[in-house]
C-alpha cells in the first residue's frame, strides 16, 4: 500500500474584525501573513507590496510639473500605503485623506488597530488630516480645492465596491472632481485593469493629457493608474 503525501494546505485565514456598516459588510483578515480588506465580499487590497498605491501619489506629483507645496486629497485610506507615500515626500503641502468606512479608520487609529503601524508616522505628520466622509459627498459639497486628487476607493471605474460609487466615474462625478481641482490640477485614479472607455470619458469631461501608467503584478493584467490634467 502506497501512502499518499498530503498536498500543500491553503494559507490560514483569520478574520480580525467584521463590521456591518451603512455601505455593507467590511472585513479585515490575516492570510498567509498579509492583512487584507474585503468589502461586500470583494477583495480590495492587502499589505503585500503597495507599489501601485504608491505610484498613484508619485505620478500625480510628477504631473504637477514642479508646483510648490501642492495639496493632495487621497480618496480611500485602505491599508495606508498611499498616505505613507505622500507623507514621505516633503514637497507635498496639505495631505487630506477621505475615508467613509469607520471600521477602516478604527483599524488604523485604535490603540491596538492592526493597520496602525503602517500609517502611524504619516498620520502624525502635521500636514495630514483624516476626514470621515463619503468621497462622493465630499467632492460635491466641499469648497476646498486641491492640486491633486488621488482616488483609490474601488477596484477601478468598471469594478466598484458598491453601486453608488459608479457615479464617481460618470461625467457628473468627473465634473465634481474637476471642480475640486485647482487650475491645471491632476486627477489620478487607481484601477485593477486598464479602461479605454474611462480614458474617453475623462477626455469628454474636459480633462487633458490623459494617460494610463501600468504596474506589473505576479499574475493577470497589470494594475494601472489613470492620470488626467484639469483645465488651466
Amino acid at each position: 500500500m502506497r501512502l499518499t503525501q498530503p498536498g500543500p494546505q491553503p494559507p490560514e485565514s483569520v478574520v480580525l474584525d467584521r463590521r456591518e456598516g451603512p455601505h455593507g459588510e467590511v472585513v479585515l483578515r490575516r492570510q498567509d501573513g498579509l492583512l487584507q480588506i474585503i468589502a461586500n465580499g470583494c477583495f480590495l487590497m492587502d499589505t503585500s507590496d503597495g507599489r501601485s498605491e504608491r505610484l498613484l501619489v508619485r505620478a500625480a506629483l510628477a504631473a504637477l510639473d514642479g508646483r510648490e507645496h501642492p495639496s493632495v486629497l487621497i480618496g480611500g485610506l485602505g491599508v495606508g500605503y498611499s498616505l505613507a507615500e505622500a507623507a514621505a515626500e516633503p514637497r507635498w503641502g496639505g495631505i487630506t485623506v477621505v475615508e467613509r468606512e469607520q471600521a477602516v479608520i478604527d483599524w488604523h487609529t485604535a490603540e491596538d488597530g492592526p493597520l496602525g503601524p503602517l500609517s502611524a508616522g504619516a498620520r502624525a505628520d502635521g500636514r495630514t488630516s483624516l476626514v470621515a466622509a463619503d468621497l462622493n459627498v465630499h467632492l460635491r459639497t466641499s469648497t476646498t480645492r486641491y492640486d491633486a486628487l488621488c482616488l483609490d476607493i474601488d477596484n477601478g471605474p468598471g469594478w466598484t465596491v458598491t453601486a453608488d460609487n459608479d457615479s464617481l466615474y460618470s461625467p457628473a462625478g468627473l465634473a465634481a472632481c474637476r471642480e475640486r481641482l485647482t487650475p491645471g490640477g491632476v486627477l489620478a485614479v487607481w484601477s485593477a485593469q486598464p479602461s479605454e472607455t474611462f480614458e474617453e470619458t475623462l477626455r469628454n469631461s474636459g480633462f487633458t493629457q490623459v494617460r494610463t501608467d501600468q504596474v506589473a503584478v505576479a499574475r493577470g493584467v497589470p494594475d494601472v493608474v489613470h492620470l488626467a490634467v484639469g483645465p488651466s
